[in-house]
């Protein structure tokens, strides 16, 4: 970890869009099934969590030759977990997680109603992905996203894309993005979500509904995390 000269206070807020309650239509592509789920209205980041932001509120950031403006990166689950939280107290707010010494983060809970940041749920996450179309991606590939025929091989600043309807930079490729939910806990135990596709990755991947998991400790090079608050 490097420990450059100290960054400015956050200001995470004025970055937060508001996401107006609604409904979507979830599939399972295994079953075949569809159903439909409720959203409340929440916020979430215009963009994913970027490198001088991490570092301003943790005075540390993972090493990369990324710029300040890119999407932090080589940050795992707890790490984001534990951001959100140090980022609640620095604007004043009361932090929405508590955890206990469990590895594998099973005991780490979330109060929805606390007025801190947080990691959006799955279904949030593809809402807000979505924006109000059941489009397979929120516009053009080429003109919204970074991967692998365009990013040249690497990560990208934030809202460098053209956002989706609802004002959300970067939510299909550049990184990866860290949501709260479990993946499947009877099949993969400890498992979390991440949606979103990255840089280095196919069409197919980038797409509103796919979704890839892994242990909560991981840290990778092409997945970071956006923030939410509940409403």
């Amino acid at each position: 970890m490097t420990n450059p000269a100290p960054a400015p206070r956050p200001a995470a807020a004025e970055h937060m869009v508001p996401i107006p309650a609604g409904r979507i239509v979830l599939r399972d592509e295994g079953t075949r099934t569809d159903w439909l789920v409720g959203v409340a209205a929440f916020e979430l980041a215009a963009y994913p969590v970027t490198r001088e932001l991490y570092r301003a509120v943790l005075g540390e950031v993972p090493q990369s030759p990324a710029g300040p403006r890119a999407p932090v990166t080589e940050v795992s689950w707890r790490d984001a977990v534990r951001f959100c939280d140090l980022l609640s107290l620095a604007e004043g707010l009361t932090p929405c997680h508590t955890a206990g010494e469990d590895p594998d983060a099973r005991d780490v809970a979330c109060d929805r109603e606390a007025d801190g940041y947080r990691l959006p749920s799955e279904v949030e996450w593809e809402y807000a992905c979505r924006a109000g179309s059941s489009d397979v991606r929120p516009g053009a590939l080429d003109e919204t996203a970074w991967y692998r025929a365009n990013s040249g091989g690497r990560v990208h600043d934030v809202a460098t894309r053209a956002p989706n309807a609802w004002g959300l930079h970067d939510m299909i490729g550049n990184v990866w993005e860290w949501c709260w939910d479990l993946y499947d806990p009877g099949v993969y135990g400890p498992y979390r979500v991440f949606r979103g596709g990255g840089w280095q990755d196919h069409p197919r991947a980038c797409r509103a509904s796919c979704r890839r998991k892994s242990h909560p400790t991981l840290r990778v090079d092409d997945l970071g995390f956006r923030i939410a608050r509940s409403l």
